[in-house]
């Protein structure tokens, strides 16, 4: 099942890390758990029959008669026999522990043997006295405790410490599997929770409902995904929502000039109207304005499938910004706008296309005396800064309100609800001003205050 799939795998995989990580534990302990009883069997033992032997030289000054009485001296680090075993029992244990250590006086004599190697009498090896245990009396050594050279039996209490070791390994590695169990499918819920609201949020964003939301509980990278969505959403339906604006500017764009020029044209037709060269020219004005939303419309998708022609070519800055300011001149003077224009004249040249950024300029000084009252000062500014030239525009109109200002260059917006439709505009120039400056490989944003004015920054590569 797809929606359990995910479920399982996280909860299969906790269970194979557990029972591997348990299990190899368990192996490991398991198996060094003989050789470490074996050990602490033969240091318990050792260490008892080091003390007994030190008291026993001690007793009699010397190492005769050790071998006749070694069993009784031995038989005081045995382990005493469980109730219940009886004799037999309690012999065995004992003949199985009694052979385990032999004795060799200082000069590495034998004189218990518990090696076939190296019987009563004979010499043992330096080698084999330096892994002994010294015997000690007063400071000075006496004797060496030799070795046992293989591992001793266990007795029936040791054998059960084993197999009851053993079995809580078992108990602790079922412990471990079920305790990842619990943990692997509750993890795992807690991460597929969310990502089903995404799928069913994406599922509702396919079937048209674009807007959706979802509920964030984390903050980790399942948070963060949830986050993004939520935007990706949110921007998704703010663009629809304006794409919809916009092909209805679009046709109420057309739609008005074609009324005007399908009226004239049929009050002319049936004689209501004649012919005047003042009518023509209003039907020529209109017919100026929907050629301009065409072309408008054009250049924005040749933009969009990277046609758009351009031939660039090494600019000097300060030439550009003065024939800009000389082409509005005459329509700032008529509204009583002053035009200035302030750049220093060692500014790096650009290498652009004049007449497009001719447009944008055209573009931007339109929207600056649209909205700049008379006795107002619209100004072209230009500087250096880090390998790029920095262009402004900068007005003091009425500005934009705050909530507009991040969307002004996006196509499918208009902050100004009445469209302008009367200049002939199109309601598309700061969208073709982003694009064309980005073609250039350059960046434009805004600043603006309500009240106080608008600046347009642009920064173009500088030569």
């Amino acid at each position: 099942m797809p929606r359990a799939s995910l479920l399982w795998k996280f909860t299969l995989a906790f269970m194979v890390v557990a029972i591997a990580t348990a299990g190899l534990v368990a192996v490991f302990i398991r198996i060094t758990s003989a050789d470490r009883l074996t050990n602490l069997i033969l240091d318990q033992q050792r260490s008892n029959l080091q003390t007994i032997l030190t008291e026993y030289y001690r007793a009699n000054g010397s190492w005769d008669g050790v071998a006749e009485v070694w069993p009784a001296l031995r038989a005081h680090t045995l382990p005493t026999p469980v109730d219940g075993q009886g004799d037999r029992d309690s012999n065995r244990i004992k003949t199985d522990r009694r052979a385990l250590f032999g004795l060799a006086n200082a000069r590495g004599v034998v004189l218990v043997e518990n090696d076939p190697r190296y019987p009563r009498g004979s010499q043992v090896p330096a080698s084999v006295l330096k892994k002994g245990a010294a015997v000690n009396v007063d400071g000075k050594l006496v004797g060496v405790i030799l070795n046992v050279n293989f591992n001793p039996d266990f007795n029936p209490e040791e054998n059960l410490f084993l197999q009851r070791t053993t079995e809580a390994l078992i108990y602790a590695v079922l412990g471990a599997l079920l305790l990842a169990l619990l943990l692997g499918a509750f993890l795992a819920r807690t991460l597929i929770h969310p990502l089903q609201q995404l799928t069913t949020a994406a599922r509702n964003i396919a079937n048209g409902q674009l807007d959706q939301q979802v509920k964030i509980g984390a903050r980790d990278e399942i948070g963060q995904l949830g986050e993004a969505f939520n935007t990706m959403s949110s921007e998704v339906a703010r663009v629809n929502l304006l794409r919809k604006q916009m092909t209805a500017d679009i046709a109420h764009d057309l739609r008005t000039p074609l009324t005007v020029i399908a009226g004239y044209i049929e009050s002319m037709r049936d004689g209501v109207l004649q012919p005047t060269p003042e009518r023509l020219a209003l039907i020529y004005s209109e017919i100026e304005g929907l050629q301009n939303l065409v072309g408008d419309l054009k250049m924005l998708s040749q933009m969009d499938a990277g046609e758009l022609p351009l031939h660039p070519q090494q600019i000097d800055v300060l030439s550009m910004l003065e024939h800009a300011a000389a082409t509005f001149s005459h329509r700032a003077g008529q509204q009583g706008v002053e035009l200035v224009v302030d750049a220093p004249a060692d500014l790096p040249d650009v290498r652009v296309d004049e007449g497009r950024m001719m447009q944008v300029y055209a573009n931007l000084l339109s929207n600056a005396l649209r909205y700049t009252p008379a006795g107002g000062t619209i100004s072209l500014r230009a500087r250096a800064a880090r390998g790029k030239v920095a262009l402004t525009v900068e007005d003091t109109g009425a500005g934009i309100e705050a909530d507009e200002l991040p969307y002004i260059f996006d196509r499918s917006h208009r902050a100004d609800k009445s469209r302008h439709a009367e200049h002939g505009e199109s309601g598309l120039g700061l969208a073709i001003v982003k694009a064309l400056v980005e073609a250039h490989q350059g960046t434009v944003r805004a600043e603006s205050q309500v009240g106080a004015g608008t600046r347009i920054l642009i920064e173009l590569p500088a030569l």
